[in-house]
């Protein structure tokens, strides 16, 4: 990473400024709000939304820092090392039981058990969904080594999930509909994409080949498969709804006795997702890597910013964003109802700036790409993207329709593209929608879907109109970052139809001919 040849002071300087940048926006729209009738917070709320907005941008900034250090150059070593052995059942074993077990202390995934948990019991679902994980990080290596192309692969599975859907809905048990959805967003966490994203470069590079570029990507694409696989079929052999009740959003009188009790909890969850990670990295580094002892000192300050830095994120957006975001919900519900789709984009286009998964991905196709592909053309496609997918679901809580009527046709329309579209777009493309569906996704935008939907449509409509938004926003960028490469593919032959018309057409004269 170039930057980290810089002063350590400079490097830190860097990043606080790169997640200000992304985190302001967001500030700077509730602030607005604030002093609008559109909606009425508490002077205290404000408070407790900006000292959160602080912790934020310096968990970011250390999270950011951590991934560069650590979980970026965990995963390639030990994607290549693993390549490099030439034993595919070692490879293929670890790559089933890392995807099984940091899924399963992927801090999301806990949250969305939590609300199923009087149906099914909240192991049972975690340990499923980390299995569909798991088989899935094993069907994209196989993909990899083999060379399989992506497309085909994704468009034979979603036409499984289509159908399971489809069955789901004709047995009676369409809560899990949106649900199930959201369970690939949630499963690529910010803790699971850097080190599954870096894996995935590790064993392309080593494998080589021409088309490097493209199979450094997909993976986190093709681990969204399976939980969502993983819940549709739990919902298709459960018996019975759901007694869903939506939890106490409500702002704590004391920030600081919240923020407090907060940390602990989820410093605990963030720890032992990295202990996972940690050990089997050592295992692996005793047994094949052999790195350098200055290379692992290096990765485990790494680690060390990684878990500082997600444990202020995550607890900076559960007191502070979930509360606020949960309340503008309601409120635009109750005052202004037709200005939720319009609010719905705007928060989407800026929300997505504050994921820190989005920086390390967006970071990663630009070095993989020599810059073809730009962080600055990939975050407007993920803006856009974000913004219309929160949009659309802000309409379907207004108007109260399944959300099969958007997954089938953006699916369609996104593996359709993939057929007229370079294959490294495509990758690129189906990767983003997993990383765009980070942890302030479903701990600010959801909340906001949950108050409109209490107020619109009544709590016991929840689960199947308010939830689907995590899906949403993991589907949309599929289709916006596929038309960017649409585009750039339709540029080239335009420029090459244009010099070829010139070449026919010049006079002999103006011909260079060389002997």
């Amino acid at each position: 990473m170039p930057h980290l040849n810089l002063a350590p002071h400079k490097v830190i300087l860097k990043k606080l400024t790169e997640s200000l940048l992304s985190v302001a926006p967001v500030v700077v729209i509730v602030c607005i709000l604030h002093f609008t009738p559109l909606v009425n917070l508490e002077n205290r709320e404000l408070f407790s939304f900006l000292l959160s907005a602080v912790m934020l941008v310096i968990g970011m900034s250390l999270f950011n820092l951590g991934a560069d250090l650590a979980m970026t150059p965990m995963g390639e070593h030990i994607g290549a090392g693993l390549t490099k052995s030439r034993k595919m059942t070692a490879l293929l074993s670890v790559c089933f039981a890392m995807g099984v077990l940091i899924t399963v202390a992927e801090p999301d995934l806990s949250v969305l058990a939590s609300q199923v948990k009087d149906v099914i019991n909240g192991t049972t679902l975690i340990v499923t969904v980390g299995v569909g994980v798991g088989l899935f990080l094993v069907v994209g290596v196989l993909k990899m080594i083999f060379h399989k192309p992506l497309s085909s692969l994704l468009l034979f599975f979603y036409m499984v999930l289509f159908a399971l859907g489809s069955l789901l809905v004709v047995s009676g048990n369409s809560n899990f509909l949106a649900m199930a959805f959201d369970s690939g967003g949630v499963t690529t966490g910010p803790i699971t994409v850097p080190f599954i994203m870096a894996l995935g470069v590790g064993i392309a590079t080593t494998l080589g080949g021409r088309d490097v570029g493209e199979n450094s990507f997909g993976l986190v694409a093709l681990c969204s498969i399976g939980p969502v696989l993983a819940v549709l079929l739990l919902g298709i052999s459960i018996t019975g709804g759901i007694d869903y009740t939506v939890p106490d959003y409500g702002m704590a009188d004391n920030f600081f006795a919240a923020f407090l009790s907060s940390l602990g909890h989820t410093a605990g969850e963030v720890l032992l997702a990295l202990v996972l990670i940690v050990v089997f990295f050592l295992v692996l580094q005793a047994v094949c890597l052999r790195l350098p002892l200055r290379k692992v000192g290096q990765i485990g300050v790494g680690i060390l910013y990684t878990f500082v830095g997600l444990v202020l994120f995550l607890t900076a957006v559960n007191v502070g964003f979930m509360p606020v975001g949960y309340k503008l919900g309601s409120y635009l519900a109750k005052t202004h109802p037709a200005l939720l789709a319009v609010l719905g984009f705007v928060l989407g286009m800026v929300v997505v700036l504050a994921e820190p998964a989005v920086h390390v991905l967006n970071k990663q196709v630009e070095d993989v790409t020599d810059g073809r592909v730009s962080k600055k053309s990939m975050m407007v496609a993920l803006c856009v993207g974000v913004g219309i997918s929160i949009g659309l679901s802000m309409l379907r809580i207004i108007l109260d329709f399944s959300i099969l009527y958007y997954v089938i046709p953006g699916y369609l329309l996104s593996l359709g593209l993939s057929f007229f579209v370079p294959g490294l777009y495509t990758a690129i493309a189906f990767d983003s929608g997993g990383v765009a569906s980070g942890p302030l996704t479903s701990s600010f935008i959801l909340p906001f879907a949950v108050g409109a939907c209490v107020v619109l449509q009544g709590e016991s409509k929840v689960l199947t109109d308010a939830f689907g938004v995590v899906a949403m926003v993991a589907m949309t960028p599929l289709i916006t970052i596929q038309l960017l490469g649409f585009q750039a593919t339709v540029s080239k032959r335009v420029r090459q139809t244009a010099a070829m018309r010139r070449m026919l057409q010049a006079d002999d004269e103006q011909i260079i001919r060389f002997m």
